[in-house]
Parts: C-alpha cells; sequence; structure tokens
C-alpha cells in the first residue's frame, strides 16, 4: 500500500461484541417484554445481539429439586448452543448463577471444561452493561422514574455479587431517587419451588417485603429476577397497594407503556 493509499485509510473498526440473549423461560412465558429491552439496550451499548432458536430451560429448576440426571442434557445443550458466542447475557441473576456457578459442579470431563470456559463469558445484564459493554448517559433512552425501591434477589447477590451494578445504572441513566428498603437482601418468599412447599412461610416473607417496600413512599419496585418480581406483585396485589413492579431492563428502556407486572391488560 502507498503512503498515499495508507493517508486516506480510515482506521479499522473495533469488533462489536458478538453477544447471545437468554432469554429464560419466565421471560419467555410471561414478560416477553424483558427480553426485548434486554435486546434493545446492548444493542445501544454497541453489541450485536442473537437469540439462539434452540435454547431451552437452563435446567435449574431440576437440579434445585435434586434431579442432576435431568439437568445434565438440558446443561449440555445450553453449552452447545451458546458457546459460540463472544458473551451470553441473561437478564436474571439465578440462570446466570446456574451456568457460571453449577454447570461446572454439574458436568466431568471434557464438558466441565467447557463449561468453565462458557461460564467466564457469561454475565447478568446489570454486570454486563458496567463491567464489559460500560453503558454510559446518552446511550439508553433517557427517563425520570421518580422514586424507586430495589429488590436483591438471592442468587443475584450471593452468587454474583450482583449490589451496585443495578443501582448504578438506575441513578446514572435514569435520574432516580432510588431509596432503599428495609432489609433489601432479604429473600421475598419466592425461592423457587419454596413457595409452592411452604406457602405459609412464603406469604409472610413475601407480606413483609411489600410492607418495606410501601414504606419506602417509592412508586415503583425493581429488581433483576422475574421470579421475585412476580412474586412480590403478585402479593402487593393481593394486599391491595397498586405500586408499580418492573423489571430493571424496562426501566433502564423506559419501557412503561405496558402494565407493570402483576397488573393483567386491563
Amino acid at each position: 500500500m502507498s503512503n498515499e493509499q495508507s493517508a486516506h485509510s480510515s482506521p479499522e473498526q473495533p469488533k462489536r461484541p458478538q453477544v447471545a440473549l437468554f432469554v429464560t423461560c419466565l421471560a419467555d412465558l410471561f414478560r416477553p417484554s424483558v427480553a426485548l429491552d434486554s435486546i434493545a439496550l446492548l444493542e445501544q451499548a454497541g453489541c450485536d445481539v442473537d437469540v439462539p432458536r434452540l435454547q431451552t430451560c437452563c435446567g435449574q429448576p431440576g437440579y434445585n429439586s435434586g434431579d442432576y440426571e435431568a439437568t445434565i442434557p438440558l446443561a449440555r445443550q445450553f453449552i452447545e448452543v451458546f458457546e459460540s458466542a463472544d458473551y451470553v447475557v441473561i437478564p436474571s441473576g439465578s440462570c446466570a448463577g446456574m451456568i457460571k456457578h453449577h454447570y461446572p459442579k454439574l458436568l466431568q470431563g471434557e464438558w466441565r471444561q467447557r463449561a468453565l470456559d462458557l461460564a467466564a463469558r457469561t454475565y447478568e445484564l446489570t454486570c454486563f452493561l458496567t463491567s464489559v459493554a460500560e453503558m454510559r448517559r446518552g446511550t439508553a433512552t433517557p427517563v425520570e422514574l421518580g422514586r424507586v425501591t430495589y429488590h436483591d434477589s438471592c442468587a443475584g447477590l450471593r452468587e454474583l455479587a450482583i449490589k451496585e451494578q443495578p443501582r448504578k445504572l438506575l441513578k446514572e441513566l435514569c435520574h432516580t431517587d432510588l431509596v432503599e428498603l428495609e432489609q433489601t437482601e432479604v429473600c421475598c418468599g419466592f425461592g423457587g419451588a419454596f413457595c409452592a412447599k411452604m406457602p405459609e412461610l412464603s406469604t409472610k416473607m413475601s407480606t413483609d417485603k411489600v410492607d418495606s417496600a410501601i414504606a419506602t413512599g417509592a412508586q415503583i419496585i425493581a429488581g433483576g429476577d422475574l421470579g421475585c418480581l412476580m412474586n412480590i406483585a403478585g402479593r402487593a396485589r393481593r394486599m391491595g397497594h397498586d405500586i408499580e413492579v418492573r423489571h430493571i431492563a424496562e426501566l433502564l428502556l423506559g419501557d412503561r407503556d405496558g402494565p407493570g407486572i402483576g397488573e393483567g391488560t386491563g
């Protein structure tokens, strides 16, 4: 190449991260907006996003119930479907924790090594937007939410150390008046099968969580795991409260046109 050609050549553009989105069962069945908003946020953050068609459940329900034999084929399929991506991003702390921490425990031999490799490239949504994509003000749809309180889900908090990431995004991108609820790190009572096996105890825990949220004066309860949010929203409705419940992906994108979680379609 001549000096003249070199002088007029445009600098090589950095490669856009190739992200595979794991939708999760609850988003797929109950709240597709969470997946769609996650895609939009990742694209705004400069990523190319793929949603693999062959994805299924990650196997967490069976694994948590002790059915490891049935979980192994699901784990292997997940790895085969997602391992070609630069990153796997999941709008759920519990599902992300399953991939990052439990697949390597469950699988052996070559599959364990493949699980470890995939685990290193798997992120919960808010972790990815703060530590990899580094989403900044101006890249997201500007919204003002008013007073918001945030629920820390057990798996996200304890397995993935998700605490400051969602709060940072809400404050920087949404101009949020973020107020902490009392005992924010205490379980909401969902716990997967726990709420079905021990309904009385689960109801007491979810009631305490709703009471704590109402006491903050917040208009919105936010969180990163749909299981927790559906549990909280359902209990709030049964208690007669109309507080809005939203997944953080919806809030970061400014997607509040539709009903909140648990509000139905009316």
